[in-house]
């Protein structure tokens, strides 16, 4: 599954980057930044083509990039300057690395255990204190739709699985509408954690 869903984005990057590029998703991206300060280590895991991760190099952030497909990230790094890691979600480990991570609408391809593993891994990554970003497709659905695994997600299912995952505290969690105007009635549960404790685990 993950490979056809990272194949997926191999075949149609370019398509999807006409799609999503020139998209204002500067609401967001501002509320990411107010949490944070200027040259602070920043982590776009799931960075696709590079969109969010370049705003933020504008506004005097250091950035890294991380994303599972090829085209991806060859895409991202003409858009940046800045070369990706080419990796799955599932192979990624880092230690007190980033003060931020953001996770726009990336995570959603995983199963819940992936999901469990990964957010657990990206608490592990961030500095104490750290910010996390994250966003799902809102409801209840699991399974295949236009060729890609998808796991939605309400605030319940989201509780559950921070609470398995333990490491952070929810700072803010709303619902807002696609930014793609004729997607408008598609809704998106938006997530802002602080990683917690850790000062308490010895990674």
């Amino acid at each position: 599954m993950i490979n056809k869903t990272v194949e997926y984005y191999n075949v149609n990057a370019n398509a999807f980057s006409l799609d999503t590029e020139k998209l204002d998703f500067s609401e967001m991206q501002n509320n990411f930044l107010k949490f944070l300060s200027k040259g602070n280590y920043i982590l776009d895991f799931g960075c696709g083509t590079g969109r969010d991760a370049r705003y933020f190099i504008e506004h005097g952030m250091n950035v890294d990039l991380i994303d599972g497909s090829w085209k991806m990230c060859d895409i991202a790094w003409k858009n940046t300057g800045i070369k990706p890691k080419c990796l799955l979600f599932q192979e990624f480990y880092e230690v007190r690395k980033y003060d931020g991570i953001w996770a726009c609408a990336s995570l959603l391809h995983l199963f819940p255990d992936e999901l469990i593993r990964v957010l657990t891994n990206l608490a592990i990554s961030l500095k104490k204190d750290g910010l996390c970003y994250i966003s799902f497709k809102y409801g209840q659905f699991e399974g295949i739709r236009n060729n890609r695994y998808f796991l939605d997600m309400n605030e319940r299912k989201m509780i559950q699985i921070l609470k398995k995952v333990g490491l952070f505290s929810i700072l803010e969690m709303y619902i807002t509408k696609d930014v793609r105007k004729e997607r408008n009635e598609e809704l998106w549960l938006n997530v802002f954690l602080r990683r917690k404790g850790n000062e308490n685990y010895d990674y």
